[in-house]
């Protein structure tokens, strides 16, 4: 498990951050329903050469969560610009999955932070998404909210299967479920999911454009959650380079197949510390 000792306010929330490592700047930002710990498996590999910065988006894992918290698109790329200030950080790296992918993005688009790299994979970027159990929680969130512990607990261990290929193994299941059980975690799940609007993506898409820095996009071949057509266009968009496939793995990359986003970001290393000797 990755620790989280630091703590920021930012807006008003209780942000709870990590970094362990050595070497330039690599900040890793998780997606929903996620937490940070979906780089547990990946950033160990990455620690000796650079300083990985993680972190629990806003209502997410050991973040503050509360009744009538604004947890959607909207602020979450204020709040990694916060980090970045922070921090100190002036173009790092920048490893994105899901929500962080639209969090990058729209920090990157929106609030002019830039970065030395980014690698992005099953990311929230690109007009349609939202599943039909996303719409109905919209117009439903207060029942759901209010659902019996253990039908809560199996229809959320049953939709976070489906983010992966290949079976969750129980340790995987217990970290990605914990943060969203009890009075303030079943709620909290509900909540995110509610304010899910297509809008924050559009606000963003409508600027993209080749980024001013290298730009790897991934995309498990067997995302259910969102199609690699997706990645395929979204790499067209933002990349000069095309999608790469991650071949036996879902939208949950870093647990179907995580050596995939650590060889694709010391490949991204490497190609920067070649340019810089040329």
């Amino acid at each position: 498990m990755l620790e989280l000792p630091g703590k920021s306010i930012i807006e008003g929330n209780t942000v709870r951050w990590g970094a362990i490592g050595e070497g330039p700047p690599l900040v890793a930002i998780h997606g929903t329903p996620f937490s940070s710990q979906v780089w547990r498996r990946i950033v160990p590999h990455l620690a000796n050469r650079r300083t990985v910065y993680f972190f629990d988006l806003v209502g997410y894992g050991q973040s503050e969560m509360r009744e009538g918290q604004n947890v959607s698109l909207a602020v979450q790329n204020r709040v990694l610009k916060a980090l970045f200030s922070e921090w100190g950080l002036d173009r790092p790296d920048v490893l994105a999955h899901d929500f962080g992918g639209a969090t990058a993005l729209r920090a990157y688009f929106l609030d002019g932070l830039r970065y030395a790299s980014l690698t992005i994979f099953d990311a929230v970027a690109l007009a349609p998404w939202g599943s039909p159990f996303v719409q109905h929680v919209r117009m439903h969130e207060e029942a759901f909210s209010k659902m019996p512990d253990y039908m809560h607990r199996a229809m959320l261990e049953a939709y976070l299967q489906t983010a992966a290929h290949n079976p969750l193994s129980a340790e995987a299941m217990e970290i990605y479920c914990t943060p969203w059980l009890g009075p303030v975690g079943q709620p909290a799940f509900y909540r995110q999911i509610a304010q899910m609007d297509q809008k924050h993506t559009d606000e963003a898409q409508e600027k993209y454009r080749v980024l001013d820095c290298p730009v790897t996009v991934l995309w498990g071949e067997n995302d259910e959650w969102i199609p690699y057509e997706k990645g395929a266009s979204l790499a067209a968009l933002i990349s000069d380079r095309p999608c790469i496939p991650v071949q036996n793995s879902g939208h949950l990359v870093q647990e179907d197949s995580p050596e995939a986003i650590v060889a694709a970001v010391l490949n991204q290393i490497a190609g920067e510390r070649a340019k810089a000797l040329i």
